[in-house]
């Protein structure tokens, strides 16, 4: 294997960022400088684990943090530096709760299988002014924006930056718009696998705050940031191979889908509400699966547990031959975990054989009364919590540690948010 500072030296490389993604989707690094870097693909970067959210205390050992160099990205807008996703270790084993090894501790199983699911997200995102309290354009104001060209050319400088910098680094990107909300943009990149994927989504969401930065604005990912608006989903597609054979496609299959994609269905169905606590992590998510009709005419996001056909008013459509779409996750979504939850549970369907039931083909917006049978989605970050601390499904894929620890951490999260007083209960109980 080339050592990276001999890369360093071809490509004018300083620095490289040792970055690894904590359990609430935060990435951590140290700045190592190109001459001391190939000590560290040896031994990993020196963490204090407690100093992450990781159910970690001071008292544990350091942790180190170990680069994956297949995961090496030049940063764009700043060349001389490298980003490198790294996988935690403590006492020579991995941190088995940090995302990216449960990633591939998943990735790993569904390869003793034969498997191997490839995946693309949709990573849609708000552009917002410095402070976070506004959208970062006045003018964006229609009240069906999606795909408004003024208000797509009037932010040109920064979506055009953000989508050079992928066309340089060979994920082919394909498509840019502005999307259902005022201020909120999507940027679509091809599919691969589950991995690759990950990393490339951990660090979209680097890059595209980076680069509103350097244009003078501030970027979000925040499921619902306003009340009146569409969230921002995390939409992804998924399919599942066995070398060049896509063994979802199958053209005898309903809607080209085969068994095995129906029973990777079925999977996602039952565990749905567990999921949520992955796919949907904060208290904030909620207002996007729940919420009521926005500006534009429609939320864009599931609150039932179905499936359909081409058919976005579902959790989950098959929009096209050999694929799925699962729309549940949203902008706060853990990169890593997002895959690994989705691919734990697929596998689960197709280990179980998950029959998912006839497809609703129904407006659930308009018409969801038409099947009252059709289980919910968690209504707030509690309840999805606690599926998720039940799910005996998650209990044997992800195992103890994760459980634990996430449960743990976000548990934690919500109380904070129950005790802090909002300025709604100070208006509205006052005087009670």
């Amino acid at each position: 294997m080339t050592k990276l500072s001999k890369i360093a030296s071809e490509k004018g490389i300083s620095y490289f960022l040792v970055s690894f993604t904590d359990l609430f989707g935060i990435q951590r690094s140290k700045l190592v400088p190109a001459a001391a870097i190939d000590g560290m693909m040896d031994d990993g970067a020196g963490f204090a684990g407690f100093a992450a959210w990781l159910d970690l205390s001071p008292a544990d050992p350091d942790m180190f943090a170990v680069p994956d160099p297949d995961s090496m990205i030049q940063l764009p807008w700043k060349p001389e530096v490298v980003w490198l996703a790294a996988d935690p270790v403590m006492e020579g084993k991995p941190v088995e709760h940090a995302p990216r090894n449960l990633l591939k501790a998943q990735i790993a199983k569904a390869a003793e299988m034969g498997l191997q699911m490839k995946s693309g997200v949709e990573a849609e995102f708000f552009l917002l002014s410095p402070d976070g309290e506004s959208l970062s354009d006045a003018a964006d104001t229609q009240e069906k924006p999606c795909y408004d060209q003024q208000a797509l050319m009037r932010r040109y400088d920064t979506i055009s930056e953000i989508c050079d910098a992928m066309l340089s680094l060979g994920w082919n990107p394909y498509q840019n718009d502005h999307e259902d909300a005022n201020g909120q943009f999507e940027m679509n990149w091809d599919y691969g696998d589950s991995l690759e994927t990950a990393d490339r989504h951990a660090f979209f969401k680097f890059m595209v705050k980076s680069i509103a930065e350097k244009n003078g604005l501030r970027a979000t990912f925040m499921p619902k940031p306003f009340t009146n608006l569409t969230g921002n989903g995390c939409h992804t597609h998924v399919s599942v191979w066995k070398g060049k054979q896509n063994l979802f496609a199958d053209d005898a299959g309903e809607l080209g889908l085969s068994a095995l994609g129906y029973q990777f269905i079925g999977g996602l169905l039952h565990s749905a509400q567990s999921l949520a606590a992955i796919t949907n992590p904060t208290v904030n998510s909620y207002k996007r699966i729940n919420a009521p009709r926005t500006t534009s005419g429609a939320t864009w996001s599931p609150s039932s547990i179905s499936y359909t056909g081409n058919n976005r008013t579902h959790m989950i459509r098959i929009p096209d031959d050999g694929r799925l779409e699962f729309r549940l996750a949203d902008g706060a979504t853990n990169p890593y975990l997002l895959q690994a939850c989705i691919l734990a549970a697929g596998l689960d369907g197709i280990e179980n054989d998950r029959e998912p039931g006839k497809r609703i083909d129904l407006n659930m917006y308009t018409e969801a009364h038409k099947a009252p049978d059709v289980p919910k989605l968690p209504l707030n970050m509690l309840d999805a919590l606690r599926a998720f601390s039940s799910s005996s499904v998650l209990k044997d894929a992800f195992g103890e540690e994760f459980m634990t620890a996430y449960a743990k951490l976000k548990m934690d999260e919500w109380n904070a948010f129950t005790q802090s007083m909002t300025k709604w209960e100070r208006a509205n109980a006052i005087d009670c």
